[in-house]
């Protein structure tokens, strides 16, 4: 006899409240439905193998059919089925009392509902507009029932006929969700979701080619396999296996370089393998994830809190049955469970990482360079990562050499001390740009570090901080002789007023670039050094690199590049320019230089009988002495300058010494390169 009544639960209409709720992420009604018939059967084997079920298990096969002329989607299982009392039991009420209280408790996370019977079974009103369920329990002399329902409170279940155990949830499907009626949609999210349940999944039959088509074999079609990787014992495992299944979770990836195995079964359940792939680009990190399953049911890629955020990078399974999927993400974070397993796998990860370096150090070599972007994230990310990682993390060299921290720091120590005892780390970002520079600290005898990586400049920061007295220096922040100062600087031979002179014939030729700025200093650097030598100070552009990693640092990152010109007075070349310049403009500069050294005599003695005064007794004629003094002398040397630049605006040997500079630095391009070929071709001529 029929039977008629309505759901308990409160509200108007259920089908709205699990629309609403879970809109955005519909598509894992399909999960929740094959869930629950892989949950029957594996209760059937429970109770068959307890000894509490007498029959034949026969053929557990979940299937899922698709009738597109009925528009129906069908999810079959041959497991522990329903009495009427059960269905009332675990369909008809629904322990909310109201549709406040329903998205109150899992608003936070669609994943919630994984593992709840009710709330799993009724996401199929997401997409259907009518529900069946046809089932039959395993108990002897159970009775087959029908239960229907269209959404509404109101439900009808009947007598029906079904010859085996087992339940036949049958949705059919809603005018706008009529993609679910796609064979190819169906396919797409039982990949995604059920590839790896515990129990054979069967969608329709294997096809093969025959007459010129694709024709139905008798043969089911599995979907999934029932036995992952992560589900079996290390020890039994062979490096194709982990290969292969690396394959089956990332197809058309290559080779991974390392993997972890997981297992644990205490304090938490724990299984998995994680895999260390090649990163070619920021595409694959963000789309080949870790894939969070529970108990094989795929649960979420969005792993961040379970796992810690630097091994994010990582690829492959995490199944954990003790992680809470009933809370937000950030309540995960402080979940007790949770900080246990994220704090085990970043020291599984550690010791796989150690061994490997202990054990095989060539191949973890060979590896660095990949493995190198996990390493740093996490020491930067991880205090306790990087007190396990300083062992096993390399520097390497522009020679391509390998060193721990410990094997570098012996190896420079002697040679690359500083006046003050700082111990200084050369590096370089771009072995080809950087090349000269890289030369002439081999010269002296210095190791160079090659420091290009993502996280290379944030990884010197903290690498400061770590290493008593030590600091790290571009190679081409400075001339050579300053990078490691190990005694007093040679003092130049010049005058002031030749050394202003120098400078001002270089300055007035350097190019007027785009936020960028130019300092010209005169240093005596020895006759076989070179003539002219661009810097770029170490702790600026550094700054301006950190703009980039960390928020509050944004204005150093619109501060202008600022470029130190160094100006070898002991070369020949720069002589020569000197000397040149003298001849041409000593003539016009002589009254200038005179009226500049009286104004500047001037301008010492005020200061001087100021200095005798109180601020408040100096009166503004003797304020306004001092400002006309200072502006003739600016406009004194203003007049110089402008004399200087037309003698130097012609001067070819000044171009050709400043455009040489620029092209070692990457900075000469366009019209300013085409002129420098073009006078280069004019010199030799």
């Amino acid at each position: 006899m029929a039977q008629k009544g309505n759901i308990g639960v409160t509200t108007e209409n259920i089908f709205p409240v699990i629309k609403k709720f879970l809109y955005s992420d519909h598509d894992i009604f399909l999960r929740e439905m094959v869930s629950n018939a892989v949950d029957a059967t594996q209760k059937l084997k429970t109770l068959a193998a307890q000894g509490d079920f007498k029959g034949e298990v026969g053929d557990t096969t979940v299937r899922v059919s698709l009738d597109e002329k009925a528009g129906t989607l069908t999810i079959s299982d041959h497991g522990i089925g329903m009495t009427e009392e059960e269905i009332d039991k675990y369909i008809n009420q629904i322990a909310f009392s109201g549709v406040t209280d329903f998205l109150d408790k899992y608003k936070e996370n669609a994943n919630a509902i994984i593992g709840h019977f009710g709330l799993g079974f009724y996401s199929s009103f997401m997409v259907a507009s009518k529900v069946e369920i046809v089932t039959k329990s395993y108990q002897e002399d159970a009775k087959a029932v029908k239960w229907s329902c269209d959404g509404s409170p109101a439900f009808e279940i009947e007598d029906a006929e079904k010859a085996e155990r087992g339940s036949d949830i049958i949705l059919h499907i809603a005018d706008d969700c009529k993609e679910f009626l796609q064979k190819s949609k169906i396919e797409d999210l039982l990949n995604k979701y059920c590839k790896f349940m515990a129990v054979p999944v069967a969608f329709g039959k294997k096809t093969e080619w025959k007459d010129g088509k694709n024709v139905e074999t008798d043969e089911d079609n599995i979907i999934n396999n029932v036995e992952p990787l992560w589900t079996k014992t290390p020890s039994t495992l062979k490096d194709e296996d982990y290969k292969s299944f690396y394959r089956t979770l990332y197809p058309m990836q290559d080779e991974p370089l390392f993997w972890i195995h997981l297992n644990v079964d205490f304090p938490f359940n724990l299984t998995g393998i994680l895999y260390f792939p090649r990163i070619k680009n920021n595409i694959d990190m963000q789309r080949n994830k870790i894939q969070l399953y529970c108990n094989q049911v795929f649960v979420t890629d969005q792993v961040e809190g379970i796992v810690p955020e630097f091994l994010t990078l990582l690829h492959g399974v995490i199944d954990s049955p003790d992680i809470p999927l009933n809370v937000s993400r950030s309540y995960l974070q402080s979940d007790s469970n949770v900080k246990k397993i994220s704090t085990y796998i970043t020291k599984k990860v550690a010791d796989r990482l150690n061994s490997i370096f202990k054990e095989n150090r060539k191949e973890y070599e060979e590896k660095w360079d990949d493995l190198k972007l996990f390493i740093n994230y996490g020491m930067l990310s991880q205090e306790d990562f990087y007190d396990r990682a300083k062992d096993f993390a390399l520097f390497k060299d522009v020679d391509g050499k390998y060193f721990t921290f410990e094997e570098y720091k012996t190896l420079i120590k002697d040679n690359q001390t500083d006046k003050d005892g700082n111990l200084v780390y050369l590096y370089a970002n771009n072995k080809e740009e950087q090349y000269s520079y890289i030369e002439a600290a081999k010269e002296k005898g210095y190791s160079v570090l090659v420091m290009d990586g993502q996280l290379d400049t944030p990884m010197v920061n903290m690498l400061e901080q770590k290493l008593e007295k030590s600091r790290f220096t571009r190679v081409d922040s400075d001339i050579i002789d300053r990078l490691i100062v190990k005694e007093d600087a040679k003092k130049t031979d010049l005058t002031k007023e030749q050394t202003d002179n120098l400078s001002q014939v270089f300055r007035s030729q350097m190019p007027k670039l785009d936020k960028t700025e130019f300092m010209v200093e005169v240093q005596a650097l020895g006759e076989n050094s070179k003539p002219v030598m661009i810097t770029q100070n170490e702790w600026m552009r550094r700054m301006k690199a950190m703009s980039q990693f960390q928020q509050g640092m944004n204005f150093y990152g619109q501060m202008p590049d600022s470029y130190s010109i160094v100006l070898n007075s002991d070369h020949s070349l720069v002589k020569k320019v000197l000397e040149d310049s003298e001849v041409h403009t000593s003539e016009a500069l002589k009254p200038i230089l005179a009226e500049i050294r009286g104004q500047e005599a001037r301008l010492a003695a005020l200061h001087q009988e100021q200095t005798k005064k109180k601020p408040e007794e100096i009166t503004q004629e003797e304020k306004d002495d001092v400002h006309n003094t200072e502006k003739a002398i600016q406009d004194e040397k203003a007049k110089r300058d402008e004399i200087v630049a037309n003698y130097a605006k012609d001067n070819s040997i000044v171009h050709q010494l400043i455009d040489l500079a620029l092209l070692q630095n990457g900075m000469l391009k366009g019209a300013a390169l085409e002129a420098f070929l073009k006078r280069s071709v004019d010199l030799i001529k």
